[in-house]
């Protein structure tokens, strides 16, 4: 079967160092933390009191007072980069066919704050069962892509995926092997979440997944570093524009790169825990390299999942030296949670895009935060650490993973 080229053609961002592509691309390049203490609620009785928020965002600057109140922060999120995406994109919005336009987005919880917030209220009342009607419609995962296609009038597929931190890199995978078999001519893509909230960070600081660096939020996320104690929590969402390349062609769209393939895999292990041996991961890398058609060596730069936990950073690195072998040195590797905190069902999102501007910019962002060697890291491998690097980069490769151990990746080649 002959496959259709996809392309990216818009980009969107709304992250914890900037809330649009411009401020983004500028704070990964800079080494800018986006961690600082929580102001959402009152933190003081957590083990966590810092996370990765949104700087000066106010839904009502994009979108009318009473429709951003019927939606949960994630939904907000999704349309406001979904937005400048679709604008950067130039898409004709009065002549395509909606029909063969989609949606697919990821996000790993949803509504998490929505159902707090309904909860507690029911908790505080007298039992009788008085629930928001917009409660369930807020809430769940699928809304976001429901919200966008609503907006916007487009009728082909529309769906979300949810694979836990995996989410949005699934999304972007979905979309591409829906334009490639010829079912849409363009898919808006990637993810969002909003899980900063008492339910969210209350729930990682019991699996003792997050970092607890008090005294320190801005150097808390330190992926690589042997002093690493868990991740930092974020928020945020970010959107690509895939099209038909022969589609885009004929439109006279300015396009950012191609995504060559991709792959997802299970780790079959543990709920939470990444194989040891980093078994799934490397599978993960190699069935994307096998579909994009390219080998190892094509590869220029991989932005990791690198969320600054003990087990979880290392597996990585064993899986890519094992599939990239001496090339492994010969690549630039970096984690740019170090700097947005973890995104989780949008992490995939974000990441693609810092991938897809640095094929355009000839710049690698940092691995911030790294202070003390990890005696289980060759010193010899690449890990773009405090500062970014310029170098062409030619093909990237984004990795995202999941609880529950799912695994993906994808392939973006500059244009």
């Amino acid at each position: 079967m002959n496959f259709k080229r996809v392309v990216i053609t818009g980009i969107g961002a709304l992250t914890p160092i900037g809330n649009n592509i411009h401020d983004y691309w500028e704070g990964l390049k800079a080494g800018k933390s986006g961690a600082a203490p929580i102001t959402k609620f009152d933190a003081s009785l957590f083990k966590t009191k810092f996370a990765c928020e949104l700087k000066g965002f106010d839904p009502n600057n994009f979108m009318d007072r009473k429709e951003a109140r019927k939606m949960d922060p994630f939904a907000q999120y999704a349309l406001v980069a979904a937005d400048e995406a679709i604008v950067d994109s130039g898409l004709p919005l009065s002549s395509i066919n909606p029909d063969r336009v989609g949606v697919i987005w990821g996000s790993g919880i949803g509504g998490l704050l929505t159902f707090q917030e309904e909860v507690k209220s029911f908790a505080r009342g007298d039992g009788t069962p008085r629930f928001n009607p917009f409660f369930i419609p807020k809430m769940i995962a699928d809304i976001a892509a429901g919200h966008i296609s609503i907006k916007y009038g487009f009728r082909g597929p529309n769906y979300v995926t949810v694979s836990a931190c995996a989410s949005s890199t699934n999304s972007i995978y979905d979309a591409f092997t829906y334009i490639r078999l010829g079912k849409a001519d363009v898919i808006v893509t990637g993810g969002s979440e909003a899980a900063i909230c008492e339910a969210g960070v209350g729930g990682f600081n019991a699996m003792k997944a997050l970092s607890e660096r008090n005294d320190s939020p801005e150097t808390a996320s330190r992926p690589y570093d042997k002093e690493r104690d868990g991740f930092v929590l974020g928020e945020g969402a970010g959107a690509l524009i895939l099209e038909e390349y022969e589609y885009a062609k004929a439109r006279g769209a300015k396009i950012y790169g191609e995504i060559l393939g991709g792959g997802m895999t299970a780790d079959a292990y543990h709920i939470t825990a990444p194989h040891p041996e980093g078994a799934g991961i490397t599978k993960v890398m190699e069935h994307a390299l096998e579909d994009a058609g390219i080998k190892a060596t094509e590869i220029d730069y991989v932005n990791t999942h690198g969320t600054s936990t003990p087990l979880g950073d290392i597996g990585e690195i064993r899986a890519i030296e094992k599939v990239f072998g001496e090339h492994a040195f010969k690549i630039n590797i970096s984690s740019t949670k170090s700097m947005t905190g973890h995104l989780l069902g949008a992490a995939g999102a974000i990441e693609a895009i810092a991938c897809l501007l640095a094929l355009q910019q000839g710049v690698i962002p940092p691995t911030i935060n790294h202070f003390t060697d990890d005696d289980g890291l060759d010193p010899k491998l690449n890990l773009t650490f405090n500062k970014a690097q310029k170098r062409e980069v030619k093909v990237a490769l984004s990795n995202t993973f999941g609880f529950g151990g799912h695994n993906a990746s994808i392939i973006i080649k500059k244009a």
